[in-house]
């Protein structure tokens, strides 16, 4: 079943994946960076799964949303006829235990932050939400981990955990429930696309400017910085040998400029700055053939 609000990595995840290959990010914000891109790849798995649902169902990725000015996220949210289904999913791996209401890794003290809780906030303003949207669906919903190498001890029965060796059982239990969707519940879905919010209001990036990130191409394969290749149509990867058109490696560092740097003047000599090498020419053809041409030589920018 496709999906209908599929997942793109978070604003978050993609700011600091591009630093970390621009700049010396610190070891908290590593630390960040491995999270995010973890817990991406482990929703990912989720998405896998549920794409091969047959039941008649809505499904939502990535869902950001503010209820009373409270932000909240919701992995994946699954709308059938008569229920809906928030997924809180977790790629942690390795040995946990709960305990007194807490989770911790199997052999620290140190608490980390409970999967349970985010799921019981993410009900709590969901269920506002929805009735301010004139829809009194009743709420249930897991903890979702995904990864075969987590361990969970101590786990207690009651509450709403599924664990790797019951995703199966889960995906045949969305299978068999009985839904047929209608226009209501299509309205609903748009409804919440609608009020998704890209940017999480709590984000906070590592301190950057343009004047000391390092200037080059970014290889679409490894991630590597790219910064020579001379001025052919075609950009060698010197790390793993990757080849691509000239013309798309241009457009993805307009595409990263806008993105860490929102509201700024796209200019050839721009670009050709942060690309750090290249044809201005080649450049200008690239830009005029995409995007809008704004003004005239010295002044002319592009949106």
């Amino acid at each position: 079943m496709p999906h209908y609000k599929s997942r793109v990595r978070s604003k978050e995840l993609r700011v600091l994946s591009l630093l970390n290959v621009r700049m010396d990010l610190s070891l908290k914000d590593k630390q960040r960076l491995a999270y995010l891109e973890k817990g991406y790849q482990g929703e990912v798995f989720f998405d896998q799964l549920t794409s091969k649902l047959q039941n008649d169902l809505y499904i939502l990725n990535d869902l950001g949303l503010e209820q009373n000015k409270s932000f909240f996220q919701i992995d994946t949210l699954i709308i059938s006829q008569h229920t809906i289904y928030p997924y809180e999913i977790k790629n942690f791996e390795g040995d946990y235990r709960y305990e007194s209401g807490n989770f911790y890794p199997k052999s620290s003290k140190d608490e980390i932050s409970n999967p349970l809780h985010q799921l019981k906030r993410s009900k709590l303003h969901l269920r506002p939400l929805l009735k301010d949207l004139g829809f009194h669906l009743p709420i249930e919903g897991d903890v979702t981990f995904v990864n075969p190498n987590f361990t969970l001890y101590q786990a207690p029965l009651k509450e709403p955990i599924i664990h790797p060796t019951q995703l199966n059982s889960l995906m045949k239990r969305l299978n068999e429930i009985p839904s047929k969707l209608t226009n209501r519940h299509k309205t609903l879905a748009d409804q919440l696309i609608s009020l998704h919010q890209t940017d999480n209001p709590f984000t906070r990036f590592p301190p950057y400017n343009f004047g000391h990130l390092k200037k080059g191409i970014i290889c679409g394969m490894c991630h590597s910085l790219i910064i020579s290749g001379g001025e052919k149509m075609m950009i060698v990867c010197g790390t793993c040998g990757h080849m691509e058109k000239v013309d798309s490696a241009v457009l993805r560092c307009v595409e990263e400029l806008v993105l860490l740097f929102p509201g700024i003047k796209i200019t050839t000599n721009l670009v050709f700055e942060w690309c750090g090498f290249g044809s201005k020419k080649t450049i200008r053809r690239v830009l005029i053939q995409n995007y809008n041409s704004i003004g005239q030589r010295h002044y002319r920018y592009f949106e």
